[in-house]
């Protein structure tokens, strides 16, 4: 008896090891700020994780480059120390190149362009490529169409973008867009762009309006143009080891949670998008609403440097799933 007694208490706490073995903290780090749609729909996320494994998965968010830089945070993701990220194809297409034709310039036309592809074909033909990177994509968020401010005249046409010092992230596609407008560009990380749109260093930069937003880039800014050059969204995605070390319910719960944040963060992106535009107007901005075709015309030598940085044949591939 005292033999079945001891067998029973071992079986009883392997068991039990196991079942803590399930309660797991996945950190989420990410660089929208913490009243953007992107850090909401993080919170949604977290919550409605929890909620459906009865606390076995917290999700810890640190909003805003809170756990260092973009390209920082998305290393450490890959490597592992910190669980889940939230890049946009512009970082991810420093480890997969397929994932930098998404910014080639006025690629798409319209935010539901944009999602079907995306969420379709792409993912289909991109994602597992991730997996070889040691990340899991769980869905595509927001993030939106990127526009031109700055602080020395307002933008009407191309020529009006010539010779102005522009910041811009270090993604080529965004770097050669601008270029192929007559911009010089620079690259400032994103948390000193503030200190230097207020000191001069540079003329203006670009983003989706929902940055210029909330990060109140206005505030060093005179002049917004609605460009919209170049596309991208945050890309949702987890270590790959970790993902794996999860029960089958729980990646389930995950992808579809990622989903429903990715949605719910689009939908407010897109509806909040003319409210910050009338906002900044009225804080004093001069908003232009150019003619974006002769912007287009002139991306050829832009979408030729995308194609050469992203490899021919995943230009040919991403450009199949346009038509």
């Amino acid at each position: 008896m005292l033999k079945t007694l001891l067998t029973t208490t071992v079986i009883t706490t392997i068991a039990a090891g196991a079942a803590l073995a399930q309660d797991v903290t996945l950190r989420l780090a990410h660089f929208a700020a913490d009243t953007h749609p992107g850090h909401l729909a993080a919170v949604q996320f977290a919550e409605r994780v929890s909620e459906r494994t009865g606390g076995a998965i917290a999700v810890e968010l640190y909003p805003a480059n809170e756990l260092g830089s973009p390209p920082e945070q998305l290393e450490q993701t890959i490597l592992g120390a910190i669980e889940m990220n939230l890049p946009t194809q512009g970082a991810l297409d420093k480890y997969e190149k397929a994932f930098g034709t998404v910014m080639t310039p006025f690629a798409f036309s319209s935010y539901e362009q944009a999602h079907a592809v995306l969420d379709g074909p792409f993912t289909d033909w991109a994602g597992p490529k991730l997996e070889e990177q040691g990340l899991v994509m769980l869905s595509n968020w927001e993030y939106g169409f990127r526009n031109i401010t700055n602080s020395v005249r307002p933008i009407n046409t191309p020529a009006d973008v010539e010779g102005l010092k522009l910041r811009t992230p270090p993604e080529l596609q965004i770097v050669a867009a601008m270029e192929g407008l007559g911009a010089a560009t620079t690259q400032i990380a994103f948390p000193e762009l503030p200190n230097a749109l207020n000191q001069g260093v540079v003329d203006g930069q670009e983003n989706p309006i929902g940055v210029i937003y909330h990060f109140k880039l206005n505030e060093f800014q005179e002049n917004l143009a609605l460009t919209r050059h170049v596309y991208n969204s945050m890309v949702h995605v987890i270590n790959k080891d970790v993902f794996d070390g999860l029960t089958e319910e729980q990646q389930q719960i995950l992808r579809e949670e990622s989903l429903a944040a990715g949605a719910m963060m689009r939908e407010a992106v897109i509806a909040q998008e003319e409210e910050e535009i009338a906002a900044l107007e009225a804080a004093g901005m001069t908003v232009t609403r150019p003619d974006l075709a002769p912007f287009a015309e002139m991306m050829g030598p832009a979408r030729a440097r995308v194609a050469e940085y992203s490899g021919a044949e995943n230009m040919e591939t991403f450009l199949s799933f346009l038509k």
